[in-house]
């Protein structure tokens, strides 16, 4: 059964999963350095690996083929991609077998600058047409990892 995880201590957009996955009859995994508030629900649940990485370890173990894990994380989400699952950030990008080296060599670079003193700035601020794209991008991912599971 498709799992959707969630890297949640930063992520943006817990709401939207748990309105989309409810509307599928999905299970989400909430998982976080400490204890958050999470929906009332059969479909919904929450761990707390405290530590550094302890969350992106946690989740790279679980994660499966044909399972969605929601982060911000290159590195955790090639981890997932490795294991057959797909990732995507909180803006809409998807991270598949296919995106997920390119990814991981641009947040090498941007690392590789910031470490030199060269100023990368942050990532821009979320929008409206950031969740948008999220939600129609979960949407499209839920109904692809579905059809591929037979």
């Amino acid at each position: 059964m498709l799992v959707i995880y969630i890297d949640a201590d930063a992520c943006p957009v817990k709401d939207e999963v748990y309105r989309v996955a409810a509307r599928y009859g999905l299970k989400v995994v909430v998982v976080a350095n400490a204890h958050q508030r999470v929906p009332t629900s059969p479909l919904v649940e929450l761990v707390v690996r405290p530590g550094f990485g302890a969350a992106d370890d946690w989740i790279a173990g679980v994660a499966g083929p044909g399972d969605i894990t929601i982060t911000a994380d290159v590195p955790l989400a090639a981890r997932v991609v490795a294991t057959g699952g797909v990732a995507l950030d909180a803006k809409g990008r998807l991270f598949d077998a296919a995106s997920v080296g390119e990814a991981l060599a641009v947040r090498d670079l941007l690392e590789d600058l910031r470490q030199s003193g060269t100023a990368t700035g942050g990532p821009a601020p979320m929008t409206p047409r950031d969740r948008s794209r999220f939600l129609s991008k979960l949407d499209e991912t839920i109904n692809a990892v579905r059809r591929s599971q037979g």
